[in-house]
């Protein structure tokens, strides 16, 4: 089973995190080792252009180079994923899509309809890549804009209303979509090391809602554990 991670910042993560991504591998050894792998077009982390670091500086140096692939990008959203998951799921051949994507289309990019209607196109090109590919998909978790942008926090709102409507539109039996909850504990003073990017606290909580909605819905390896 190869799983392709998809995302913004949050998923990429910056030269010395851990990532999420690390955690979820860590989760996968424990409940599918042996019966999965971990593919996309990147392996590397984000590092300013005016600020020292390696790409390749992830928190643990033993972070197998084969888990490390991603299809994230710093800056990048739905509307930037749309156009590509097509090819990447093709050259990958992913079975399962884990995908957190929204906050920076709100933020910078489009209102929430448009990036509902990039979250449909990003379906449609992944299913004619793959027709049974599989997808569990992130509500956006409001950063610490929304505390002080009422329109902000009232287009992530809604946002996150159109996506769980987009989602249960487009499942089907051949290609199941299911949307992952977030988590009830998730405090942006703790979980986060910016009011948006997810410090160690936030990442394990961000691989146990992917985890726990595939095993509770499709019987996939076992609960989130943190290691």
């Amino acid at each position: 089973m190869r799983f392709l991670f998809v995302g913004d910042s949050m998923t990429i993560g910056r030269a010395g995190d851990w990532t999420w991504r690390h955690r979820m591998w860590q989760h996968l050894e424990s409940v599918m080792p042996g019966g999965y792998e971990i593919v996309g077009p990147r392996d590397g982390l984000y590092v300013p252009e005016d600020e020292p670091g390696d790409p390749r500086g992830y928190a643990d140096p033993a972070f197998p180079a084969a888990a490390r692939r991603h299809l994230a990008g710093w800056g990048e959203g739905w509307l930037h994923m749309a156009p590509v998951i097509g090819e990447a799921v093709a050259a990958t051949r992913a079975d399962v899509l884990l995908v957190s994507l929204g906050l920076i289309d709100l933020g910078f990019y489009t209102n929430s309809d448009q990036t509902e209607e990039n979250v449909r196109a990003f379906v449609a090109a992944a299913r004619a890549a793959n027709p049974g590919i599989r997808a569990v998909l992130l509500p956006v978790i409001p950063n610490v804009r929304a505390a002080y942008d009422d329109a902000f926090a009232a287009e992530c709102a809604r946002f996150n209303d159109l996506l769980a409507k987009a989602v249960a539109d487009l499942d089907t039996a051949a290609s199941p979509l299911l949307l992952a909850s977030v988590p009830d504990s998730y405090d942006l003073r703790t979980d986060t090391y910016d009011g948006t990017h997810p410090g160690p606290s936030g990442e394990h909580k961000l691989a146990a809602a992917f985890a726990d909605a595939m095993h509770q819905a499709w019987g996939y390896g076992g609960r989130y554990r943190e290691r």
